[in-house]
């Protein structure tokens, strides 16, 4: 409930003082068969992702079908609309449950593919703040950094000695964690905690791994390709963004990946300010216009993914598809 809360706040932000008369204006003069590519190119990056999970389970001795990936990743972005960062949970938990691998092992793998993925926008960020006008490094330094960094500094002075307390409790709790191993694993709950953490960290070394790591190279490129059209077909919908081009469309990328990592759900609201702000300050698009792409973007994707995740659920566990993944989640986070 607080997140959908935080999400009603983000969406009346963005469309506060909009005049609905141009925006629906705008939306009814859009050309939406230019959404179909950039759906095409959704469904796409799905089959990437599920591809490019399956080589990352493949050294921990498991050789998942792609088929049962894709619908395991699918259903953790239908999770995801509904409980934001449930979805990779979900998506482990139901590819635990069809193909009998590890629930912790997967958890491992997962956060593999989170790290390469927060690696990659912040190189396309680098190139985009390298290749982009004044506009573009303006408005993520005004709008991105410089309140992160003014939030961090304003916190430190009053908070430095108790930060240092906490991280060091922190690390003194881990080492005893691992040093005390033999006596702690007597008692079944610590057992569990060091079952997960092998786990774990048998997911995160399997990077390391790799037998085919220029097909993951390749596969990652791809994903962020496919990533790439998903927002510049949308661009073309609108007379007044389809001249946008490459260096638009990364810039919408970026900034596109810090509204989608907001704790709402998929995004809901965050991606639609920030979206809409930074053409608004970076390419000088009004409002109403840069909220229309914003919209036909992300909506246009959640009904994608509301209809694909409820076909994946059903070919991962028959009708009772949602009852199957919401116990096996429930279970898991216990």
């Amino acid at each position: 409930m607080l997140f959908l809360s935080l999400a009603a706040v983000l969406l009346w932000l963005s469309f506060r003082g909009i005049d609905f008369g141009d925006l629906w204006d705008v939306l009814r003069k859009a050309n939406y068969w230019w959404l179909v590519p950039a759906i095409i190119f959704s469904l796409l990056s799905f089959l990437i992702r599920a591809r490019r999970w399956t080589l990352l389970i493949e050294p921990l001795g498991y050789k998942p079908t792609v088929t049962h990936a894709y619908h395991a990743v699918v259903a953790g972005y239908f999770a995801n609309m509904l409980f934001p960062r449930l979805g990779e949970v979900s998506k482990c938990a139901a590819l635990s449950r069809k193909e009998n691998i590890p629930f912790d092992k997967l958890v491992g793998t997962m956060l593999v593919e989170r790290t390469i993925d927060i690696l990659t926008v912040l190189v396309i960020l680098g190139a985009t703040l390298a290749a982009g006008t004044t506009a573009t490094g303006s408005f993520l330094s005004e709008n991105v950094f410089m309140p992160a960094e003014r939030k961090l500094t304003s916190s430190l002075g009053s908070a430095t000695i108790i930060t240092v307390i906490v991280v060091l409790l922190i690390v003194t709790a881990i080492v005893m964690f691992f040093m005390l191993r033999e006596r702690l694993s007597v008692n079944p709950l610590f057992k569990r905690m060091y079952s997960f953490s092998d786990g774990l960290f048998s997911g995160l070394k399997s990077i390391a791994r790799l037998k085919r790591r220029w097909e993951f190279a390749f596969l990652t490129m791809l994903l962020w390709v496919a990533y790439f059209f998903m927002s510049y077909f949308p661009l073309l919908c609108l007379e007044s963004t389809s001249h946008l081009g490459v260096g638009a469309t990364m810039f919408i990328l970026v900034i596109g990946s810090f509204g989608m990592a907001a704790p709402v759900q998929s995004g809901l609201g965050a991606f639609h300010w920030i979206v809409s702000r930074g053409m608004l300050v970076a390419y000088a698009i009004p409002l109403e216009e840069g909220l229309a792409y914003a919209t036909l973007e992300h909506e246009s994707q959640m009904i994608l993914i509301a209809i694909a995740g409820a076909i994946s659920l059903y070919a991962l566990f028959g009708k009772k598809g949602g009852k199957v993944l919401s116990s096996v989640v429930t279970e898991k986070q216990g």
